[in-house]
């Protein structure tokens, strides 16, 4: 036994934090995976939330660390959303921690059910079909103008070597421009992220593709810094306030990393309306089970 659990159930554990960070890179919802495990472990649903906060931190940090290329020349925006996401992940903890535990039990279903229906919908994959037709209409103009040169041009470009052309790098707004409803948009997910944040990523990219900010890569990229952000502060205050159950933290983490590492090959091979379709289906049961013991 480890701190009350034995070698089989945090191995168990580990197991549920792989399936975590598969589901969270392939559908954006590892805590569907998650915080119902640890449940299932006996862990009390605000102590398990808050374990789960800890353990899902390394997807964040991972996924900024790969996005770099995404996020070059943001920097200013970049950290207004980690700023932001670390004051709305403070915020969110401490409501977690200091309201009654049966606010809690009783959103959770309701916020199960809730990123469910964000995956139903699908927002993410939507956003991809949309920034592809436009990269491809976009190459097609590229294409059109660079036949119709003229003929002097193109004997100059057959005897002189040139770098091929592309189109010009799709560019993300200045912060200037941005509606005021985005800033309340971008603190809304980042509390809610403190607080439980299932589905938050989906939610923070529909927000910033709906106020047209950038091209589906960058702002794929910028909503994961709001997470990270409230992710990392708010485990700051649960591990202050002694709300992290460590043997499970800890199992999970390492398994979300694994997940997360093993998931891209392996997801290429699935197509991604079953994983969406399968991801549903445990949230409605989740949320139908939870429902029932909660009210």
């Amino acid at each position: 036994m480890i701190a009350g659990f034995s070698i089989t159930s945090l191995l168990l554990i580990l197991l549920a934090g792989i399936g975590a960070g598969f589901v969270g890179y392939a559908v954006g919802a590892s805590s569907l995976v998650s915080y119902p495990a640890l449940l299932a472990f006996g862990i009390p649903p605000v102590l398990a939330n808050a374990s789960n906060t800890v353990g899902v931190v390394g997807t964040g940090i991972g996924g900024v660390m790969g996005a770099r290329k995404e996020l070059k020349g943001q920097a200013v925006r970049s950290i207004t959303y980690v700023v932001i996401g670390a004051f709305g992940g403070v915020a969110g903890a401490f409501l977690l921690l200091k309201l009654d535990p049966s606010v809690f039990e009783f959103a959770a279903p309701v916020l199960i059910l809730l990123s469910s229906l964000i995956i139903a919908i699908n927002p993410r994959g939507r956003m991809q079909a949309k920034q592809a037709a436009a990269d491809a209409t976009a190459q097609l103009k590229h294409i059109e103008a660079t036949e119709a040169t003229d003929a002097t041009d193109a004997a100059k470009r057959a005897t002189t070597p040139t770098a091929p052309h592309r189109p010009p790098e799709q560019l993300v707004q200045p912060m200037s421009q941005d509606s005021w409803w985005v800033w309340l948009g971008v603190v809304a997910v980042a509390i809610y992220s403190g607080y439980f944040g299932a589905g938050a990523g989906t939610l923070a990219l529909a927000m910033l593709d709906a106020a047209k900010i950038g091209p589906f890569h960058k702002i794929n990229a910028l909503k994961t810094l709001i997470g990270t952000g409230a992710n990392i502060s708010a485990s700051v205050v649960f591990i202050i306030q002694g709300a992290v159950d460590w043997p499970a933290a800890i199992m999970l983490c390492i398994g979300c990393f694994i997940g997360g590492y093993i998931a891209p090959p392996i997801t290429r091979k699935i197509p991604a309306n079953i994983m969406r379709a399968a991801a549903v289906i445990v949230g409605i049961i989740l949320t139908i089970d939870l429902g029932l013991k909660t009210y």
